[in-house]
């Protein structure tokens, strides 16, 4: 039996307006307590990350309004696109999240959903703070520049 090439970048969704609207302080991945129809509906791409968030419910880490259609096949079996899906990260780890979370202005945003080299879904968590306007326009601006310097070293050898 021929095995499959390792593809650790097997990304299902990135959140991409996240990485503009906050300052990424630090990264942790979690795994995540999936239903089988819910995993089908991953591997098919059909989810969306953007309005989701981490928090705390009953002393344990979820993920909030993430949207996994419903899969096509699943009949009475399906799930709720946007049910709250636990977490699962050391005891630790949930503690140092929620710590973060409490100080001023921290919230915990999902940066992708992927699946690792063993098969299993995890979702890499992001803590962050949020930016303001003039935050967003210095970053647009800065990278901006880092493009037109780019292209004036390529001109120039």
């Amino acid at each position: 039996m021929a095995k499959k090439p390792k593809d650790s970048s097997r990304f299902v969704a990135q959140n991409r307006k996240a990485r503009h609207n906050y300052f990424i302080d630090d990264t942790i991945e979690a795994g995540i307590i999936l239903m089988g129809t819910e995993v089908k509906s991953l591997r098919a791409g059909k989810v969306s990350i953007g309005e989701a968030y981490a928090g705390e419910k009953d002393g344990d880490l979820y993920l909030f309004n993430a949207n996994i259609t419903e899969y096509d096949s699943g009949n009475r079996h399906n799930h709720a696109p946007t049910r709250p899906r636990k977490l699962l990260l050391h005891k630790r780890e949930v503690d140092r999240l929620l710590g973060a979370v409490n100080r001023k202005g921290m919230t915990i945003v999902p940066l992708d959903i992927h699946f690792n080299d063993r098969g299993y879904a995890k979702v890499t968590l992001g803590i962050a703070r949020g930016k303001q306007m003039h935050d967003k326009r210095a970053t647009a601006k800065d990278r901006d520049w880092k493009r037109d310097k780019a292209r004036l070293m390529r001109e120039q050898s």
